[in-house]
This record gives C-alpha cells, structure tokens and sequence, in this order.
C-alpha cells in the first residue's frame, strides 16, 4: 500500500485504544539499531502506528533479513 493509497483510506481507520480516526504521519521504524523513516497511519492521540500486513511482511521482512545477515 502507497502512501497516497493509505492516506486515501485514512478516514475508514479508527484506533482501537482511543476512538480516534487514524492521519498519516512519518514514523521513525528500527531493527537491530537501525532505523529509517516510513509514513504510517498512527492516532494522533496515542501514537500507535498502523503498519500494514504488505508492508510488515514484504519490505520490513525483507530489511529485517538483510540486518540480520549482517
């Protein structure tokens, strides 16, 4: 999912903690010391990010692999 693809979808979001419409914002993602910047879907209330399943089990698997095999 794009970015332009999750913020269209925005609004059908809800955090299930706090009741509030999820907004994509940038969010700092790290693994083993590393990091790097990703816009998600978070709650504005809380923070809590939404990352989709094509995201955790494509690229951020994909990343995970490659740091580990470091």
């Amino acid at each position: 999912m794009t970015a332009s693809e999750m913020n269209k979808n925005s609004t059908e979001w809800i955090c299930g903690k706090c009741g509030e419409p999820l907004r994509l914002n940038k969010v700092n993602v790290s693994y083993l010391g590393s990091g790097y910047p990703v816009d998600l879907l978070t709650c504005p209330k809380c923070n809590r990010a939404l990352v989709p399943p094509e995201m955790a089990l494509g690229k951020m698997l994909e990343v995970e692999r490659l740091l580990e095999d470091k």
